[in-house]
């Protein structure tokens, strides 16, 4: 982190200052120093989606001993860290700097972490001793099944996979896509939300979310999905088919028809997760333009790259928005942290907004210093810029929390109106009173 005045770290807890110190060291001297290796390991073809680097499991077992393991749960877990939302925010802007590695490596990775919410917050005893257990371990994956091909998935209400009773066991039927994590070989268990009472006059009582093990006769992954031609193997991005698939009552998590009350709560401080991630993936653009353009054997015009004005400029409002960007986050999770993640709605949402589309001018910028090398894959730029891109859809796209923000906003509109005529007639008066 560059600059930073919003949190003092003298004020946050020693536990937290030691577990950033630890994780700044293993980001900067053991993720990022093992991406090439990482990219060397993978499987080649068909095996991209089979082998796991070993040097990913070395760097778990390291990450374990030194503590850095599971710091997404928080405070009000019994399974948690112990850190608050403002901590382990800033944690996982370290992690974003190697986001392909050091949150897994830290078993803090995204579809998992909020998969592990969900059963820490909503599961039984025995979810949690099947499920959850073995995730926390960092010995199986997980993956959430919402979005479908067939709708307008970002108003969830659409949703139409059908989960139906017959006995002791739910049915489902639907297709579903975009499902990260579901690719890899290790993805033990999908959380699916579909339609349990379609009829149900209230739209938002229709929904229920199912346990599903991976292995469940039914299942078919249809095929990969490729963002700008990246397949992020082995956890992927997958469409798959639900065909009669059956699993016992006791899969039900929370209860028939409260899909989406499992969702918000899984969402909210996951988003501020991602936010801080992709905070930690601008800062690291912007590392490699600055390296770019000191360089002394890049001239243009008679000029060094870093002596040309625009150049410059570029920099400058790269570290302005990152910085807004984080006091942004930071506030959302303070806001978190002093209530819940119902009473931050709105910081939230400005973050969700804000932070993606921020990274990816900052990626920008880096890219267009980089000449046509930043296209290519000699650098990380241009996956890190398609990475991001998927954040402006992830958990509800821009245009849904632009929506809700600003019909927010617009409800204060007859208060200011009134305030407004107050103050009018007020200026009446005295003008009146001054016989002007």
């Amino acid at each position: 982190m560059s600059t930073n005045s919003l949190v003092k770290f003298e004020n946050l807890s020693p536990k937290f200052r030691e577990l950033y110190a630890k994780a700044k060291d293993f980001v900067d001297n053991e993720c990022i120093p093992a991406e090439h290796l990482f990219e060397e390991q993978m499987g080649k073809g068909d095996q991209r989606w089979k082998v796991i680097p070993p040097v990913l499991e070395e760097l778990k077992v390291k990450a374990r001993s030194l503590g850095l393991w599971n710091l997404f749960l928080g405070k009000s877990y019994k399974e948690g860290a112990g850190l608050s939302n403002v901590e382990y925010g800033l944690i996982a802007e370290l992690t974003g700097k190697c986001s392909r590695i050091a949150p897994e490596a830290m078993n803090c990775a995204a579809p998992d972490t909020g998969n592990m919410e969900v059963f820490a917050k909503y599961g039984t005893e025995a979810q949690k001793a099947r499920w959850l257990v073995p995730l926390m371990e960092g010995k199986i994956r997980s993956a959430f099944a919402m979005t479908e091909p067939l709708v307008a998935s970002s108003d969830a209400t659409n949703i139409e996979l059908n989960i139906r009773r017959e006995g002791g066991e739910y049915v489902l039927n639907g297709r579903k896509w975009w499902i990260s994590g579901a690719g890899d070989p290790r993805c033990a268990v999908y959380l699916v939300m579909g339609k349990s009472d379609a009829g149900n006059k209230n739209k938002h009582r229709q929904q229920s979310i199912v346990i599903v093990p991976s292995d469940t006769p039914g299942i078919t992954v249809v095929r990969p999905l490729t963002v700008f031609g990246f397949d992020d193997a082995p956890e992927g991005h997958c469409e798959i088919i639900f065909k009669d698939v059956r699993v016992p009552v006791e899969n039900i998590v929370l209860g028939e028809g409260r899909g989406f009350e499992v969702i918000q709560g899984r969402l909210g401080p996951g988003r501020i997760h991602h936010c801080m991630r992709t905070i930690g993936i601008a800062e690291r653009a912007l590392e490699y333009m600055m390296v770019r353009v000191t360089d002394p054997t890049r001239r243009t015009f008679g000029k060094g790259l870093s002596e040309h004005g625009t150049i410059v400029q570029d920099i400058a409002k790269s570290r302005i928005e990152i910085d807004r960007a984080r006091f942004l986050v930071l506030n959302a999770a303070q806001k978190i942290d002093e209530g819940n993640a119902k009473s931050a709605l709105k910081e939230i949402s400005m973050a969700k907004v804000d932070v993606p589309s921020m990274a990816l001018r900052v990626l920008d910028r880096a890219i267009q210093a980089h000449g046509a090398g930043g296209l290519s894959e000699d650098f990380p730029l241009a996956k890190m810029y398609a990475g991001v891109r998927t954040l402006r859809f992830a958990d509800g796209p821009d245009e849904v929390h632009l929506f809700q923000l600003g019909r927010n906003e617009l409800r204060r509109a007859e208060e200011i109106r009134a305030l407004q005529q107050q103050q009018k007639a007020k200026a009446v008066a005295l003008l009146n009173k001054a016989k002007l």
